[in-house]
């Protein structure tokens, strides 16, 4: 046990201000539009975070796409707000523009606005995208998982103890059921079509792995606000109780904040059930799946974006989640209790 945390210690170690705020956003569920700075310090950071948002920028379209959003970007600032960005922030190479926005003075909070809208206008092209196209949600589903999929094998070639990785899709009887157990009843609060569980060696380990999360799949600014349910990291602990509390003074929001705008406990969940849970929009690129679309790639970009809802949480704790009250059998029969009496007002109970 004394390895172990030595080792999870160390990689805690190497974590840069940066990596910490991409967890932060994970645990808590904040947005990205309340941020007044990045926190990106050298051009392979900011590589790896487009990377991840498959924008490599050693591919001359991915430039070509960037300068296409922050075009529009600028232009809606212009008519909206008559704000021109000083010209530097307006032509600047995509990483200067990164680290500008990370940087201080006037250059960074109008790198900052720019981005912010870029964030907003590449991710509405997206979803554009994938209602002009003719592929399937299942088809995308594919190409998500395959993804996924390479993404963890990395992670485990790289010496991090995930000891599980599943997923699935949820079918269409539990969709009905959950949306008649939920207050929205609508379709589109459904984030949980698409699902990843990850489970590793320790509690220590978790962290780490949400790093790794970040490095090489899910965008941190595109983890779904108000949907992070976090009870097993306290960040507040994670600060005190580790060498990551070198960061605290350069945190951007305030520790009192910290669990504001993520959801509430799951109604239907054990009473001792505990969890790390997180919707994230996943970029997918198309063009390689689907070459031909008339021209919308020049329109759009080829980048769809896919909601996809993680679980994360440590060995032991996962077996406890599967015991007695906690397990996914007595979840459903809960949930299934309740929206009966929902649908019958309690007039009855259901046979059986």
């Amino acid at each position: 046990m004394v390895a172990e945390r030595e080792a999870g210690q160390s990689i805690l170690d190497q974590f840069t201000l940066a990596d910490l705020e991409m967890v932060r956003i994970m645990l808590r569920g904040g947005s990205v539009i309340d941020w007044h700075r990045l926190a990106l310090t050298t051009p392979e950071e900011v590589r790896r975070l487009l990377r991840v948002q498959e924008l490599d920028l050693d591919d001359p379209r991915a430039r070509a796409r960037i300068d296409q959003v922050r075009r529009a970007a600028l232009e809606f600032l212009q008519r909206s707000y008559n704000f021109q960005a000083p010209p530097d922030v307006a032509t600047a190479d995509p990483i200067q523009l990164f680290l500008m926005a990370s940087s201080g003075g006037r250059r960074q909070k109008a790198a900052c606005i720019v981005l912010k809208v870029m964030h907003v206008v590449h991710h509405l092209a997206g979803r554009e995208l994938l209602t002009k196209l003719p592929i399937s949600d299942q088809e995308i589903f594919d190409l998500v998982e395959g993804k996924a999929l390479r993404v963890f094998d990395e992670i485990r070639r790289a010496g991090l103890p995930v000891v599980e990785f599943s997923w699935g899709r949820k079918q269409p009887d539990a969709q009905i059921l959950k949306l008649l157990a939920k207050r929205e009843t609508l379709a589109a609060s459904l984030y949980d079509k698409l699902r990843f569980r990850l489970i590793t060696a320790t509690r220590q380990d978790i962290v780490p792995v949400l790093r790794e999360l970040c490095h090489r799949l899910i965008p941190f600014n595109y983890v779904v606000p108000g949907q992070s349910l976090n009870q097993l990291v306290p960040f507040r602990s994670l600060l005190d109780d580790t060498s990551l509390g070198r960061f605290r003074h350069d945190l951007q929001a305030g520790l009192d904040a910290e669990e504001k705008g993520a959801k509430g406990d799951n109604e239907f969940s054990g009473p001792t059930y505990r969890v790390i849970n997180f919707v994230a929009d996943l970029p997918v690129r198309l063009d390689r799946a689907l070459p031909r679309t008339d021209g919308l790639y020049d329109q759009l970009g080829p980048v769809v974006f896919v909601l996809a809802e993680f679980q994360v949480v440590d060995r032991a704790m996962a077996q406890d989640n599967d015991r007695d009250e906690n397990s996914h059998d007595r979840y459903k029969q809960r949930q299934a209790q309740r929206v009966f009496a929902r649908l019958t007002r309690g007039l009855q109970t259901p046979s059986g």
